[in-house]
């Protein structure tokens, strides 16, 4: 089987898949590292693409993997649907956003669901700069000034 053309990172493409995971029951999946270097997984449901080369998501939980993500911004979402068969990863650093205009505009692409959980809204935003996607075994983005 042949490899797929890589081509530069350009998330539009899957924007409505991730949008509409959460009511699917197809969460997407946060891994992270803790301090002693042992990988950590959550699910996020608010996982969304925020526009060609970030992803989001609403860190509603404050537990552990807030703490790693400040700690260790370099995180991998994976994703798969299963209704498609489509599986990705999502390779990238993560910033935190906990006020401000990037907080809010992040706020307001959170899917109704997810904020529900956060009444008060104690959670904050986050933004992940993307620089590399696999679709199962084959790399189909990455960035081209990526180290």
């Amino acid at each position: 089987m042949a490899q797929p053309e890589v081509t530069d990172i350009d998330l539009t493409g899957w924007a409505e898949q991730l949008s509409t995971a959460l009511e699917k029951g197809m969460a997407a999946q946060l891994a992270t590292q803790d301090p002693d270097g042992y990988p950590d997984i959550a699910y996020k449901g608010s996982v969304g693409v925020f526009d060609k080369d970030h992803l989001f998501w609403w860190e509603r939980s404050l537990g552990e993997q807030a703490r790693e993500v400040q700690a260790n911004p370099r995180v991998v979402v994976n994703f798969r649907n299963s209704e498609t068969r489509v599986q990705l990863r999502f390779y990238g650093t993560a910033e935190i956003y906990k006020d401000g205009p990037k907080r809010d505009e992040i706020m307001s692409k959170t899917v109704q669901r997810e904020l529900d959980q956060d009444p008060e809204r104690k959670g904050f935003g986050v933004l992940v700069r993307v620089d590399r996607v696999r679709q199962g075994r084959a790399v189909v983005q990455q960035r081209k000034d990526a180290n």
